[in-house]
């Protein structure tokens, strides 16, 4: 990897049209060279249990970006030892890719907690966050310990509220909701039973 890329965290359980949406909208209204889906197989905040097994949120993930212009996926955190932290991901990233530069692009729930996560002055200190809005009409609520860090780029990108737990729980009680999942991801899942 080289140039600017954005890392986008998430279990993608499953990847939606609405993370498609929000990766084309920092792809094409920054300076992002790339944008990359990081698969991480367990957030420490979040319960494991509900998670698909990390080989078909993967598998998942590659099928949505296939015609997508400027994606890509990782599954580095697999391989990085658990719980998965975000400073220690950048770290090996940066490690690997020393001609890359990466930046973080958040919710902004998650830059709320921010100051909560493991070694946060070398996250904020080392790469630009991005953030967008979620599950509000109000003003981005931003985090008073990085309010006007100059790393912390607040942006009004759209406001996706579409649920992961409401797209599995569509499959599991028969109604599956097609149009919020690329087709090559609605097709796979209903064919693989996954939510079952």
């Amino acid at each position: 990897m080289k140039g600017k890329i954005g890392l986008f965290f998430g279990t993608f359980n499953p990847i939606h049209i609405g993370h498609l949406a929000l990766a084309e909208f920092f792809y094409r209204y920054t300076d992002l060279d790339k944008i990359c889906f990081v698969i991480t197989p367990h957030n420490p905040f979040k319960k494991k249990s509900n998670l698909l097994p990390d080989r078909e949120r993967l598998h998942l993930v590659h099928l949505a970006l296939e015609d997508q212009e400027g994606m890509t996926v990782s599954a580095i955190e697999f391989s990085l030892p658990q719980p998965n932290f975000t400073a220690q991901t950048l770290a090996y990233l940066r490690e690997q890719h020393p001609e890359a530069q990466f930046s973080l692009i958040m919710g902004e729930d998650n830059l709320r907690g921010l100051h909560k996560w493991k070694n946060v002055e070398s996250i904020v200190d080392g790469h630009d966050i991005f953030v967008y809005p979620r599950h509000s009409n109000e003003v981005v609520a931003v985090n008073p310990h990085f309010e006007k860090h100059p790393k912390v780029t607040v942006v009004q990108a759209p406001r996706m509220e579409i649920s992961a737990t409401l797209i599995r729980n569509s499959f599991k009680e028969g109604k599956p909701l097609r149009n919020l999942l690329p087709n090559a991801v609605f097709e796979y899942i209903e064919g693989s039973n996954l939510f079952q």
